[in-house]
């Protein structure tokens, strides 16, 4: 299971996904151009002293990260999506791809998923903060995949 940032904007989200990532044992994909820089001190303030745990691959363009990802099914994260996240059935080498906080994803992007997931809104209402989102769709990908994390001590 991966996470996938298409052209990220705002660093303190990308710092809280780079943190989700590396608490959860979950690499993190980064397609450039970014709007920001990666050693950005908006970016280390979210991330704290997580960011030297993420397994974090970069990728120069959308081009490059389709050529270089791994086998599994890319899902796309959108406000767009025809299939609400808490229904879906996950596997273990998924691809959970989030668009630009700005812009979301092309219509290339959007083809090129093998699904399309939103989560359910009340109605009236936009879109979560992209690290929200990817939090609620990765927690429930590991919980049906079993790769949540052990708690310490439990049995």
């Amino acid at each position: 299971m991966r996470l996938a940032l298409l052209e990220p904007d705002i660093p303190q989200n990308a710092g809280a996904i780079l943190r989700l990532g590396a608490c959860l044992g979950v690499g993190v994909d980064i397609i450039e151009p970014c709007g920001f820089l990666l050693d950005d001190r908006r970016l280390r303030r979210a991330g704290l002293d997580y960011l030297a745990r993420a397994v974090l691959a970069r990728h120069a363009s959308w081009a490059r990260f389709l050529a270089a990802r791994p086998p599994g099914r890319l899902l796309l994260l959108t406000t767009h999506g025809d299939a609400a996240y808490h229904r879906f059935a996950y596997r273990a080498d998924d691809t959970l791809l989030l668009g630009r906080e700005t812009a979301g994803a092309s219509p290339a992007v959007h083809a090129a998923a093998d699904a399309r997931l939103r989560v359910p809104l009340k109605p009236g209402l936009r879109s979560l903060n992209v690290a929200l989102a990817a939090a609620l769709v990765l927690g429930e990908a590991l919980r049906q995949t079993g790769l949540l994390p052990e708690m310490e001590g439990a049995r």
